[in-house]
Parts: C-alpha cells; sequence; structure tokens
C-alpha cells in the first residue's frame, strides 16, 4: 500500500492498489482492526476509479462525429 491520498492517484494507481487491497482482504491473514483499515481504504479506492471512469466516459462522449463518423473535435463537458 501506497502513502499517495487516494484523490491524487491516476485510474491505473488507484486500481492496482485496489486489486492489492482485496488480495490481502481475501487472504485474510489481517488482523481485524487492520482488515477495517484495508476495507475503508479499498473504498475510497473503489470511489475514485469509479470517478475517473465517469471522467473519462464523459469526454469521450464529448467527441463530435461529422456525417461520415469522423471525429470532427471535442466540444467541453461542464465540470471537467
Amino acid at each position: 500500500m501506497t502513502d499517495t491520498p487516494v484523490a491524487d492517484m491516476t485510474f491505473e494507481q488507484a486500481m492496482k492498489e485496489l486489486e492489492q487491497v482485496v488480495g490481502r482482504l481475501e487472504r485474510g491473514d489481517v488482523a481485524l482492526d487492520e482488515s477495517i483499515t484495508l476495507y475503508e481504504r479499498g473504498a475510497a479506492l473503489k470511489k475514485r476509479c469509479e470517478a475517473k471512469l465517469k471522467e473519462a466516459e464523459e469526454k469521450v462522449a464529448a467527441i463530435t462525429l461529422d456525417g461520415d463518423g469522423q471525429p470532427t473535435g471535442t466540444k467541453p463537458v461542464e465540470g471537467l
């Protein structure tokens, strides 16, 4: 696990750490207090991944296409 704040992580960083957290919890070889801490970190990482995916989906949806289906540019997405 890293000390990087979840809010500062890229999608890839958050997903990698989330996989590590899930692996440790599934093995069941951690104490109860540490399990709770890991679960809380995992929940925050999951939320970060979902937010980054939504952001990417909105950017993709903002791509405009011409009559032939070719991208012609992008339009700004509110809030990004």
